[in-house]
């Protein structure tokens, strides 16, 4: 564990020099061979050549898209397992990933919507709506919002989300066709202007998670302690709870469902540095964006000439870590 507060902002720092990196690696590795001295000349001398296209429209941006949605889903993970005090929380207990695909295929089914720019609108909205769903449901009752509550609320709206999704795909070949690949989660083939269309609000959730990190610390001590030290719990959540639709609906948006991420890094950041989320929460963006270039990297030499999907690299992983964290809570 990283102890101390100039070592942990030396360990952010190193962090980020591997995300660079990364970003660096992702940009010159795959099928074309890409040189250093060709992605420099490509911003200094672009010539139109394959290399240089192949640098500018699509590895660049299928970098900084990874980074950024790697981001994005570990802090939305660690934000929600700190809401609900539950080691499995991700952005799909509420509901994100099954309300973004299930208004996608809506969009095929019912609006003729083609273009990937018209998916992220349409992916971000759904992504909003079932988390204002959940929330609402997970506030029923006397005793207010909890856990169980808001866990089982999102299971149900993600279930039927599902289900809904499933059921217009089996009578729409069209738009299985053309949602396959996003519902599988991919950062391929995305454009630059996908992100920087939800860009803003990225941003925002970035910065509204850095200061969120004190509130959750005084909720982790338990719902009555923190209602004892003068906190308004269902503030915090609510805030909370915006910040993971911001996060998580622009990632789901931009990249499709990629599952796991939000499980994984958050125990990874907790076992860096302690559970401290003003720490926890940086220190999870930046293993989250190393975690899903690693993936997305990793994802162009399995099966090379042709690519796996970075959700099916991501749920490889994830799927082992899984088992691990429901055996150990079971057990304890």
């Amino acid at each position: 564990m990283i102890s101390g507060k100039y070592s942990k902002l030396f360990g952010l720092v190193i962090g980020l020099f591997i995300v660079i990196s990364l970003v660096w690696a992702s940009i010159i590795l795959g099928l074309t061979k890409i040189t250093p001295q060709m992605v420099i000349d490509s911003f200094y001398h672009f010539d139109g050549s394959k290399e240089h296209i192949i640098i500018q429209d699509t590895r660049l941006p299928r970098a900084l898209i990874a980074a950024t949605v790697g981001a994005c889903l570990a802090i939305a993970g660690t934000i929600m397992q700190g809401l609900t005090n539950n080691p499995l929380a991700s952005p799909s207990l509420f509901g994100v990933n099954a309300g973004a695909s299930f208004f996608v295929v809506l969009g095929i089914s019912f609006l003729g919507v083609t273009s990937l720019t018209s998916f992220t609108w349409l992916a971000f909205t759904g992504a909003a709506l079932s988390t204002v769903i959940v929330y609402v449901l997970g506030s029923m009752g006397r005793d207010g919002l909890t856990p169980i509550k808001i866990t089982l609320a999102g299971a149900a709206i993600a279930a039927l989300f599902s289900s809904l999704t499933q059921g217009m795909l089996t009578l729409n070949e069209r738009a299985l066709d053309q949602v396959l690949f996003w519902l599988a989660g991919s950062v391929q083939g995305r454009e630059l202007e996908i992100l920087i269309a939800v860009l803003p609000y990225i941003l925002i959730g970035w910065v509204a998670a850095l200061t969120i990190g004190g509130q959750i610390n005084v909720l982790s001590m338990g719902e009555d302690m923190a209602k004892g030290l003068g906190q308004k719990t269902i503030l915090v959540k609510i805030f909370g709870g915006l910040i993971v639709v911001l996060l998580a609906g622009g990632a789901v948006a931009v990249a499709g469902p990629i599952g796991f991420l939000g499980i994984i890094i958050p125990h990874v950041a907790r076992w860096l540095v302690g559970i401290d989320y003003r720490w926890v929460i940086p220190y999870s963006g930046i293993l989250g964006a190393i975690l899903l270039l690693l993936a997305d990297i990793g994802a162009r030499y399995i099966i090379m000439p042709m690519e796996v999907p970075v959700g099916v690299m991501t749920a490889l992983i994830g799927v082992p870590f899984f088992i691990y964290i429901a055996r150990r809570g079971i057990n304890e």
